[in-house]
């Protein structure tokens, strides 16, 4: 059994992110689990895009620059 290679996204300037970032760059970013990413996803607080056959969340970086800089009301 081989073990899963992870890469930590450590955010340093937002003009640096790619324009849509996953689930787990911006658990990282913002230092919350991916459930309440999900969850925030589910009730309108913070809209994550669905690409892929998967239907993968990813989120536009302009949005989540907004929460860094003003937080989440």
């Amino acid at each position: 059994m081989t073990k899963k290679k992870t890469i930590e996204f450590v955010p340093s300037n937002s003009s640096t992110w790619p324009p849509l970032l996953t689930l787990n760059q911006v658990s990282q970013i913002l230092n919350l689990s991916p459930w309440t990413l999900r969850q925030w996803d589910n009730q309108g607080k913070l809209k994550a895009i669905r690409v892929g056959n998967r239907k993968d969340r990813r989120y536009r970086k302009e949005d989540i620059s907004i929460i860094l800089k003003e937080g989440l009301s």
